[in-house]
């Protein structure tokens, strides 16, 4: 039980110490009029409260992620915990900030715009196929799993509430940010603090379960996966809500456009990437001591991370509670897939440069996603699921090196985004060299070999062209004033 503290302590003073830090770094501008001030327009750029943005952001970024990925990661052991209170302070909540004030200062710009402007027109490009291809898995993923646990509690055949959740998501996209995402997702991002909270209690308090049994600190670092997966570099793929997530960097330029004052920026973003880590930490706790042990939850779990979801909700809250814990995780996927589908539907204006206050704009842009996440839905489910994982983490990679990128060019200290952009770099070339699934199935020492090469000639490529710019641009590339 003492580990479990100690790793919520350690994500808590990440946010105060190593987050200003970050800040100090990055150089806020507390004078400076945001995008949702000087381009307020009613529809996505809408002035909103620090902590209704908060909310918002922890609800967006979270979905299932926080719990079905701890959860699956829980099979390495406690290891899964050190990378998620490292990768979240150091990796995740740095690209999270980044990726939400780079916005800010850049006119609400999203990812691909950003990529573009401290990469090259070739990264613009390329993201835009990531971003799109990612938020349309995300968005099928989130509405696969709602349907399918909701089929699980009711009998009915999971299509009838796919097709309910898409006509949601479609008014939901389309409508003002502050109908319906600015007015019930501050509640339900309050309700998903309160069941993670309440579960931690509820476990601590227990008289049949004990908070991570026998754990000793040898088991930080060992893999104890009991189906023989290799820790590297599958638990880094498979942890990514909580660690570090390329999802958010489509979701933090959403708020961004709601941010009234620089100075909000930490606290939402950085702030939500902690909150969503300590989430993360609860989840994976609980996988680790609701059934006993690692080989016991794996026997519990069956596969599917919902089961233990379920039995621990049950148990530990009662039926009323379990069922409002189930009723969250439900909500919560459907929650942050529809912010998916609003991302690209807003990436897709800026990419054809199509404004967005016109309804019959949004539709046009809208329904050929929904029409074509409908058809995603019917890809296996654990398929759609790794491609996801995978888009994902490619997707953070990028938006780490564009920070670095953007810190280099003005002669900041990069290496607060270098250094994670190394390792994700690795991680995600190791995974696509070493997957028999979806890359070469390469051996994985000689993955890693390849991998560490093309991670130092991508970084010597970066920051390359990051001088050449820094040079040709008279020192400073101008942000948007």
């Amino acid at each position: 039980m003492l580990y479990f503290f100690i790793c919520v302590g350690l994500l808590i003073l990440g946010y105060f110490i190593y987050g200003k830090s970050v800040e100090s770094i990055f150089g806020i501008n507390t004078k400076r009029d945001t995008p949702a001030i000087s381009q307020n327009d009613g529809i996505d750029f809408v002035p909103m409260s620090k902590f209704k943005i908060y909310l918002i952001q922890l609800l967006n970024i979270s979905g299932i992620g926080p719990i079905f990925g701890p959860i699956l990661g829980a099979l390495y052991g406690p290891a899964a915990m050190l990378w998620i209170v490292f990768g979240c302070i150091f990796a995740g909540a740095v690209h999270d900030y980044f990726s939400g004030m780079l916005s800010i200062r850049n006119g609400g710009n999203s990812i691909p715009n950003l990529a573009g402007k401290y990469l090259g027109l070739s990264m613009k490009h390329l993201t835009n196929i990531f971003a799109t291809i990612l938020l349309l898995l995300v968005g099928v993923v989130f509405i696969s799993a709602p349907a399918n646990l909701l089929e699980k509690l009711t009998s009915i055949n999971a299509i009838y509430f796919l097709i309910a959740i898409f006509i949601y998501y479609l008014i939901a996209t389309v409508l003002p940010i502050n109908k319906i995402i600015g007015k019930l997702y501050p509640i339900f991002g309050a309700l998903l603090l309160f069941m993670s909270v309440g579960l931690t209690i509820a476990i601590v308090l227990s008289s049949e379960h004990t908070l991570l049994p026998n754990t000793q600190v040898s088991d930080f670092f060992t893999n104890l996966n009991p189906n023989d997966m290799p820790l590297w570099p599958a638990l880094f793929i498979t942890i990514a809500c909580g660690a570090v997530s390329g999802f958010h960097a489509t979701q933090s330029p959403l708020m961004a456009r709601c941010v009234q004052n620089e100075r909000n920026g930490r606290f939402v973003f950085y702030g939500a990437m902690i909150g969503e880590g300590v989430i993360a930490l609860i989840w994976c706790a609980i996988a680790l001591s609701f059934f006993g042990g690692i080989e016991q939850l794996n026997q519990g779990m069956a596969g599917n991370p919902a089961n233990l979801v379920y039995s621990a909700s049950t148990e530990l809250l009662g039926v009323i509670g379990g069922f409002a814990a189930v009723l969250g995780v439900i909500i919560l996927p459907i929650t942050s897939g529809d912010t998916a589908f609003r991302s690209a539907r807003l990436i897709l204006s800026e990419l054809f440069k199509m404004p967005q206050i016109k309804l019959n704009h949004r539709l046009i842009l809208a329904i050929p996603l929904f029409i074509l996440g409908g058809v995603l839905t019917q890809i296996d489910f654990g398929l759609v699921w790794r491609y996801f994982g995978l888009a994902n983490q490619a997707t953070a990679v990028i938006m780490l090196w564009t920070a670095a990128s953007y810190l280099f060019i003005h002669r900041k200290f990069h290496w607060i985004c270098t250094v994670p952009a190394m390792f994700m770099t690795t991680v995600v070339f190791t995974f696509v060299f070493s997957s028999k699934e979806l890359g070469a199935g390469i051996q994985i020492e000689l993955a890693t070999i390849i991998a560490i090469m093309l991670t130092f000639v991508v970084t010597l490529t970066v920051l390359g062209k990051a001088n050449s710019r820094r040079k040709l641009d008279g020192d400073i590339l101008p942000e948007v004033t």
